[in-house]
């Protein structure tokens, strides 16, 4: 009963997430995300159960057949959608809460072979861009958005932007993202380089100035686009 549950909520969520699906029919037999889940699921129990090899087998049918890599003792909650599929991989300690999105080519990864816990752990309504890497024992707080390409290593508090490599947080408070609209993530990169752009213009007239031997008062120590420029080379908080 609770395979068939964790079922029935895996599609509901490709439901109302993407236009594309047309039917419930062409869902079951169409999403390789779904066919991953459903295999991952069965595996999961049987890795709990210990038996020996049987898991690891239904595993790699999966990636076989869906191009999904989801380790059998990974922690999977209700609801979610990998949508696309090929090139996911989902390591052995990983936990994705209810409700997480993950796109094409993510990998929810290690950094290092040491023992225990060392696979992110992703709270509730999490969405994961195409091709973001998210790796290490770190946690990423519910309702954060993780933008394509991105690499995050350290941990996230929850309703964050993470954007660039390294993975940088920029917070939207109040703001509703369509979960979809990759194009509104913000480009934090652009950001500081015409910051920085605009604080030389700034400073080559105020030496012209000075050269013409012109007296103007002092500027505040440090603008709003100097802290900013500050915070993104140090890591902007994570």
């Amino acid at each position: 009963m609770g395979l068939l549950r964790d079922l029935a909520a895996d599609v509901a969520i490709i439901r109302e997430r993407d236009p594309a699906a047309r039917g419930l029919a062409e869902i079951i037999c169409c999403y390789p995300g779904l066919h991953a889940l459903c295999l991952h699921r069965l595996s999961h129990r049987l890795w709990r159960l210990r038996l020996p090899l049987l898991p690891r087998l239904l595993s790699q049918l999966g990636r076989l057949f869906t191009g999904v890599e989801i380790h059998p003792g990974a922690q999977i909650g209700s609801g979610v959608f990998i949508d696309h599929g090929m090139g996911v991989v989902i390591g052995e300690t990983a936990v994705v809460g209810d409700r997480c999105l993950l796109f094409q080519g993510v990998t929810l990864g290690g950094t290092g072979k040491q023992s225990g816990r060392r696979h992110p752990t992703l709270g509730e309504n999490v969405i994961v861009g195409a091709g973001a890497k998210v790796l290490g024992a770190i946690v990423v707080g519910a309702n954060t958005r993780i933008g394509a390409g991105s690499v995050l290593l350290r941990d996230v508090g929850p309703d964050c932007t993470v954007v660039g490599v390294p993975g940088r947080v920029i917070h939207q408070s109040g703001v509703r993202i369509d979960p979809l609209a990759h194009s509104a993530l913000p480009d934090a990169e652009a950001q500081v380089i015409r910051n920085l752009m605009e604080r030389i213009d700034a400073l080559e007239n105020e030496l012209d100035r000075r050269r013409e031997g012109a007296s103007h008062p002092a500027g505040e120590a440090q603008s709003l686009r100097d802290r900013e420029i500050m915070e993104f080379l140090e890591g902007a908080g994570i």
